[in-house]
């Protein structure tokens, strides 16, 4: 049986009390992304005693992280470790309760249903619309909650989606916005606070979720913007019944079908572009580090390879992904991708 005695604080807010404490350690959750928001999210819930959180993440830690990404630390870096590694070594050092699952991974509609086939809520901790449309369109077609966020800058938001009740992400944006229209934060930058505010309103959304109160989520879109000290709460109520949405109506999962996926991405807050190549591969680091001795500078560990050459810094994954560090155009990246790594 759960020792409960570590969250007797928590436990003497009413709404959660020793039932809803046991229904966190009962409960699981899926966090995607583990950069700023997802760091803040995965850290509450573990410390709030949810019984298994699973963290994906297709990055590894890199010295701006450390800013706002309060999971990590110098040590991490140098040992170039992923970051749903990281972040799981260090909540199991936190709370030894419960049970962290890190993976490594982009989240495509190749694998989500699978991240998503045991966990009662998806947490939002991504820096891409594209990843946060899948996402959407999981949580519909599976019918599990999942709490989207998002920040720039000094402001942030946040909505609560509960398949059947509330309006989806596609009921409030139809489609992403194209690519260059909004800033980003390599752009406008990111400021720590409101990060830990909006992952915060994350965070405790999802455990009203999992403890059982249900009727406490917020039916509202919440827009922050710190530096100007203003907070809106935009009612959703209507949102669904006046649109007709795609996803939650019609039912049409573009994103999840693989329509509307791409085999790329610019990192959001750095020069660098992901590819991966279509198709499941799979790549021994080993032998690929034998291949490249002799072009650069490669170094590895079991989780990646490392190729310094010209002015590109490669990370090469297990699974044939690859972060192109030097560059923020996309064809270029490609080039270097298959220069290198002959796919």
């Amino acid at each position: 049986m759960t020792d409960l005695s570590r969250y007797i604080r928590q436990q003497r807010y009413p709404p959660i009390g020793e039932d809803g404490q046991r229904k966190l350690a009962a409960s699981r959750a899926l966090v995607v992304g583990c950069g700023a928001l997802g760091t803040v999210i995965a850290n509450t819930l573990v410390r709030g005693g949810v019984g298994f959180t699973r963290i994906v993440d297709r990055d590894f830690v890199e010295l701006s992280n450390l800013q706002r990404q309060v999971l990590f630390d110098e040590d991490d870096i140098a040992a170039d470790l992923p970051k749903a590694v990281a972040a799981a070594n260090k909540l199991r050092r936190i709370n030894s309760q419960v049970e962290i699952e890190s993976i490594v991974a982009d989240v495509t509609p190749s694998n989500v249903l699978e991240l998503v086939r045991d966990v009662q809520v998806i947490v939002d901790g991504t820096d891409n619309f594209e990843t946060r449309y899948l996402l959407n369109d999981v949580s519909v077609h599976e019918n599990i909650p999942w709490v989207y966020g998002g920040c720039i800058g000094a402001e942030g938001q946040s909505m609560t989606i509960l398949p059947g009740e509330t309006p989806c992400l596609r009921c409030l944006m139809t489609d992403p916005p194209p690519p260059g229209s909004t800033p980003t934060c390599d752009t406008a930058g990111v400021l720590a606070p409101i990060v830990n505010v909006v992952a915060s309103i994350e965070a405790i959304e999802a455990m009203k979720i999992l403890s059982g109160n249900r009727s406490a989520i917020s039916r509202s879109l919440t827009v922050i913007d710190l530096w100007e000290n203003r907070l809106r709460l935009i009612n959703m109520n209507k949102l669904r019944d006046e649109v007709d949405c795609d996803c939650c109506k019609d039912r049409k999962f573009l994103w999840l079908s693989g329509q509307r996926a791409s085999q790329s991405a610019i990192l959001c807050g750095r020069q660098a572009v992901q590819l991966s190549p279509p198709g499941a591969l799979a790549m021994s680091l080993d032998q690929m580090a034998e291949k490249l001795s002799g072009l650069g500078t490669v170094t590895r560990n079991r989780y990646l390879l490392r190729l310094a050459v010209e002015h590109y810094l490669i990370t090469l994954f297990p699974d044939g992904r690859a972060i192109v560090g030097g560059t923020d155009d996309i064809a270029e990246a490609r080039t270097v991708y298959a220069r290198y790594f002959g796919v």
